[in-house]
């Protein structure tokens, strides 16, 4: 491919990530990211075939853009890959705009027949087997049994981290992204390295022990475990 085309194309994946990151995919018109690059309609359709191809590619954009810099560009494994989420978390706070379209985008992906369904379905699931795959290379460095919990601290890194996106980008003077998400991967990976009884009085079973609320002062006979009435 030419650099020329090269350079157009990432013009219009610039534009199509800022229109849909603003808009949302359905409501985001291609006669309004042709605007952006002084091109028609048609033009986009020349470059990318159509909407949908377009909404994939910027993504895959915003994927390569993460990983640009890394050695193969390929997430690392073992401790370096939190290290990396760190840092990404700590890059992130400086490009809004990124940030924005994945959250909208991603959000977006879980409606009936939506063109990014099958994209988000993908990347999930590669992050958390890649996730697991550094737990496991951590433990066995540190020495340590890998512990069963260690899925759902996969999903919950993930989870975590999204989650901090969309309260950053909704009050950015309240929710410190880096500082945030560091902290709640750090407290993961600490829990699996080091799994301690649950702080929250968990029984084993999944569910946590309810504790007496008391209303003005006094606690309920019910909640107390005492008969109505005794």
């Amino acid at each position: 491919m030419r650099e020329e085309t090269l350079r157009r194309r990432e013009e219009i994946l610039k534009a199509a990530m800022a229109t849909f990151g603003s808009k949302g995919y359905h409501n985001g018109p291609l006669a309004e990211i042709a605007e952006q690059v002084d091109m028609t309609h048609a033009g986009i359709l020349h470059h990318f075939g159509s909407k949908d191809h377009l909404l994939l590619e910027v993504l895959r954009y915003r994927d390569e853009s993460d990983v640009a810099g890394l050695d193969g560009q390929h997430i690392p494994g073992g401790i370096d890959m939190f290290r990396h989420l760190v840092r990404t978390a700590f890059l992130n706070a400086q490009r809004a705009g990124i940030v924005q379209t994945y959250a909208v985008l991603s959000a977006e992906s879980v409606t009936d027949d939506h063109p990014a369904r099958a994209f988000f379905e993908g990347r999930y699931r590669t992050l958390r087997s890649e996730a697991v795959e550094a737990f496991e290379a951590l433990c066995a460095e540190r020495g340590v049994a890998v512990p069963a919990s260690v899925r759902h601290a996969s999903a919950s890194i993930l989870a975590v981290m999204d989650g901090l996106q969309v309260q950053w980008l909704l009050d950015p003077t309240q929710v410190d992204l880096g500082e945030a998400s560091q902290f709640a991967i750090e407290a993961i990976v600490a829990a699996v390295l080091d799994p301690r009884p649950s702080p929250l009085g968990a029984d084993g079973t999944g569910s946590v022990e309810q504790q007496p609320v008391a209303v003005d002062g006094v606690v309920p006979a019910e909640a107390a475990g005492q008969p109505v009435g005794a």
